[in-house]
């Protein structure tokens, strides 16, 4: 086992670990930090039946908290597996069924913090008119034989008050002087302890991103099957990563992520890629700005506003949010199939050595019949043909989400980003790019394919993703984009 250092600030814990009292190890800790048997754990245990990273200990709304990191192994108190606890002013956990107890206690209160106080100096009013008693008494050489005695005198005593003086005021600097770097020092500390908050928020995110894939592929396998108790663990999964998003939530909100300063624009294009699945706390220098410019090219084009009137008109709203939900996605994928098509359900595509796309979401014949869609007679024509299920909307939504779904789970790794990306051109070099990074989603994600690769992502398909991405800031408030209409999938509000 080892432990990190300590830092003044906080309460201190006391953190005793052991499976008996023959083993016990105590440490102290005054700052948060995360217990594992990974290497860059602050308080890493060696031991079968302890996760990398099992649990965090944080201190928020004023006291100190356990928090469960989305392990496998889990935390225990008791026989009962919790994702939270606080420690007021104590508590008793265990790591996995098997693992070590670890009992954490509050040992002493928050050191009071200390303010220099310097008496302050205040500066002499010198009048005019008493210039030259200033210049007799106070600015002359003491020891001038040519004066008087008693001006002798006072110029000795100024002299000595001086002395006197500077000896006061040199403690007064140095004692300013430490209370500056103590300030700086201070500083530091916060500035360590929010980026530390930032890298657990960061673990809690991918966690939840890590749990969506396991998720996923659990409802594959279990699909269609009787199996009561594989959907009891989809849906504990799910209520797990419920408590991971609101341990995630008070991270945020502690950071102060969504500044209240924050422009209500910047504030929407931060909530859009959470939204499709990319940690704002990771988010790339210039990603906002991008996204501000494809905001532009919408509302300098009559494109968006009438491909949404269509998709009201029709009815196309209500039914594709619906599949997509279906299939624990978000509704605004909605807005990739206004970039296919404008929701043109009978346009095709130019031909390509894969055939001809078709339909609202623009599917190849092979990806249309993988996912159950009869393809018609008149596929290698651009044109319309009633007997090719791509055109019929209905179908070609619901193929259309089974497939994102497949991809958002293996290849994605959970980032709707990706997805946009795999599904503008799945089939040649950017599927190669996303396969040739880690396939979990810390490291695979559209952050890391931006800092890693854009330069060998084809111009197309960063066009596609910062057009849907924007598309979709615009919906969540078209009144604040200078659109005279309201949210289209605003009706799910209300849901």
């Amino acid at each position: 086992m080892n432990a990190a250092g300590q830092q003044p600030g906080l309460p201190t814990l006391l953190v005793t670990v052991g499976h008996s009292a023959a083993d016990r190890q105590d440490f102290r800790f005054c700052t948060p930090f995360r217990i594992g048997r990974a290497e860059d754990c602050e308080l890493r245990i060696q031991d079968q039946y302890v996760s990398r990273y099992n649990a965090a200990v944080t201190f928020a709304e004023g006291q100190w908290w356990i928090r469960d990191l989305g392990s496998s192994n889990g935390l225990l108190i008791g026989d009962q597996r919790v994702t939270a606890a606080p420690i007021s002013p104590s508590v008793m956990v265990r790591l996995g069924a098997g693992g070590p107890f670890v009992a954490l206690r509050l040992e002493s209160p928050p050191p009071p913090v200390v303010q220099p106080n310097a008496d302050p100096a205040s500066a002499p009013v010198v009048d005019k008119s008493v210039d030259e008693y200033v210049e007799r008494y106070f600015s002359a050489d003491p020891l001038d034989e040519n004066a008087g005695a008693h001006t002798r005198m006072i110029r000795l005593a100024f002299q000595n008050v001086q002395k006197k003086q500077r000896r006061r005021y040199t403690g007064v600097f140095v004692a300013l002087g430490i209370a500056l770097l103590a300030v700086g020092a201070f500083g530091f500390y916060q500035y360590r302890q929010a980026s530390k908050q930032r890298e657990m928020a960061q673990d809690i995110f991918y966690s939840m991103k890590a749990l969506d894939v396991d998720i996923g592929n659990v409802e594959k396998i279990v699909a269609g099957a009787n199996n009561p108790q594989a959907s009891e663990q989809v849906q504990k999964s799910r209520d797990r990563r419920k408590d991971l998003e609101k341990s995630y939530d008070r991270f945020l909100s502690t950071l102060h992520v969504y500044d209240p300063k924050m422009t209500e624009q910047d504030r929407l294009v931060l909530r859009v890629a959470r939204i499709f699945g990319e940690c704002e706390l990771a988010m790339p220098p210039g990603f906002k700005d991008e996204v501000q410019n494809y905001i532009k090219k919408w509302q300098s084009s009559g494109r968006f506003a009438k491909a949404i009137a269509s998709a009201r008109q029709n009815g196309y709203t209500t039914k594709i949010s619906e599949e997509f939900l279906a299939q624990d996605l978000p509704p605004q994928f909605f807005y990739l199939a206004l970039q296919e098509s404008s929701f043109d359900p009978y346009i095709s595509g130019p031909p390509t050595y894969k055939g001809i796309a078709k339909g609202m979401w623009q599917f190849i014949p092979e990806t249309g019949m993988k996912y159950g869609l009869r393809i018609g007679p008149l596929a290698e024509f651009r044109r319309p043909d009633p007997a090719d299920d791509r055109h019929h909307w209905e179908k070609a939504t619901k193929a259309a989400a089974s497939y994102i779904k497949d991809i958002y789970t293996t290849d994605a790794q959970a980032s709707g980003l990706l997805v946009m990306a795999s599904y503008n051109w799945g089939e040649d070099k950017v599927i190669r790019i996303i396969r040739s990074m880690p396939a979990n989603p810390r490291e695979r994600n559209f952050w890391k394919l931006l800092s890693l690769s854009r330069d060998k992502l084809p111009n197309e398909t960063y066009d596609y993703v910062f057009y849907i991405v924007s598309a979709a800031v615009i919906g969540e408030n078209p009144r604040l984009f200078g659109f005279d209409f309201d949210n289209p999938l605003g009706h799910l509000e209300s849901k």
